[in-house]
């Protein structure tokens, strides 16, 4: 989805989270703005990684 897409509140496939999959398979437990702030907090170093889910449904993203 490109950053310059409005989000359609409407459809559940545009209600895109973004988070940090710690090495040990969990989410990190706080929110991010963006994905480049996702991207700054990740310690890729460490085996995390920037990951972007759906919290209504499983859609494809």
């Amino acid at each position: 989805m490109s950053q310059d897409t409005a989000v359609d509140l409407d459809d559940p496939r545009t209600q895109i989270e973004v988070s940090v999959l710690l090495a040990n398979g969990r989410l990190a437990g706080r929110r991010f703005g963006s994905r480049a702030e996702a991207e700054a907090w990740a310690r890729p170093e460490d085996g995390e990684q920037v990951v972007e889910y759906n919290l209504v449904c499983e859609c494809a993203v």
